[in-house]
């Protein structure tokens, strides 16, 4: 069995493959394929299954250079939104993820960025470094306290709920929550209350985003929504870029509209809004929320065991059903 790997992963996935007599081929080159170089990589290379990224566009083009003998594309990320899932269900190709084992490690990051943008870490630490500190002074880089303010989750799925409970747990935040069906038992579980989309944006201190990227939640904040925000709150994303409209978050932060955000995706990744990088009020990371050793390397595990499982004609562990 061949197995092709678009770009370097933790060892323990390709150790597992390894260790089950696959010959395993990994792409020489550390970057994102451009979708001729994937078409290029598996046209006529015979592999019996491929080990792509969220960053590779799996289209029907793709999938048919896989050839005929491919049974399963596994995903090494929680969404899919990179992988065209009615042309492979077409071609009787499998796709599998990697869900739950990140959820801990993007929760813990989320709540990362909300301590960095409130209390203007990245904004004081640039500072220091070109030697401005001279002195402690008492209106230098005020902050906002957490505390007994609202923080509205976008999203009350693995990992909006378990931020929702670490900020209510650990700060004694008041926790809101929309999401496109209401889940009156993870209400029960989070301690979190249900609230229209409008309403958890005009009360909200904190909004933090946790959707998947599908039609309906595409551009779900732009212009109008941080207009309803209050001037005094700030924007988290750790979900997928699209979900907001960037130029609209970059008149909003320009403007004050808005007091701050953090992003660690992006609209048109890995291309940023230019403007972006000019704010002082926005702090930008290159998606990184799942960057632990822990985590990444079990997402190679777990991909790995997708891929034996569909080798071995077993159901994969997270097949993704369309």
């Amino acid at each position: 069995m061949k197995i092709y790997v678009t770009r370097q992963i933790p060892e323990a996935g390709i150790k597992k493959l390894e260790e089950k007599g696959y010959e395993v081929v990994v792409s020489p080159a550390d970057k994102v394929l451009k979708k001729e170089e994937l078409i290029a990589a598996l046209k006529d290379k015979n592999y019996d299954a491929v080990l792509c990224l969220l960053t590779d566009k799996v289209d029907d083009e793709v999938l048919a250079a896989a050839g005929p003998q491919v049974k399963i594309f596994a995903n090494y990320a929680v969404g899919v939104d990179n992988i065209d899932l009615e042309a492979a269900q077409k071609r009787g190709i499998m796709i599998s993820n990697t869900p739950g084992v990140l959820t801990k490690t993007v929760a813990e990051f989320t709540i990362g960025l909300i301590f960095a943008i409130t209390k203007r870490i990245v904004e004081a630490d640039e500072f220091t470094r070109r030697g401005k500190f001279v002195g402690w002074a008492p209106m230098l880089f005020l902050g906002s306290d957490l505390k007994e303010k609202t923080l509205g989750i976008i999203g009350l799925g693995r990992v909006g709920g378990e931020v929702a409970r670490r900020m209510r747990d650990g700060f004694d935040m008041n926790i809101f929550y929309y999401d496109a069906k209401r889940n009156e038992k993870l209400e029960k579980i989070y301690k979190v209350k249900y609230a229209g989309l409008e309403t958890l944006l005009k009360t909200s201190d904190i909004v933090s985003v946790h959707v998947p990227l599908l039609p309906t939640t595409r551009h779900l904040i732009g212009e109008k929504e941080l207009k309803i925000m209050k001037p005094t709150a700030y924007l988290i994303n750790t979900s997928r870029g699209p979900v907001l409209n960037e130029k609209d978050l970059v008149e909003a932060l320009k403007n004050k509209v808005i007091k701050g955000a953090a992003l660690d995706v992006y609209e048109n990744e890995p291309d940023l809004t230019p403007e972006l990088k000019e704010l002082d009020n926005i702090v930008l990371t290159p998606h990184i929320a799942s960057a632990s050793y822990e985590t990444r390397s079990k997402m190679a595990e777990m991909a790995a065991e997708n891929i034996i499982a569909a080798l071995e004609s077993k159901t994969p562990p997270n097949l993704v059903k369309v």
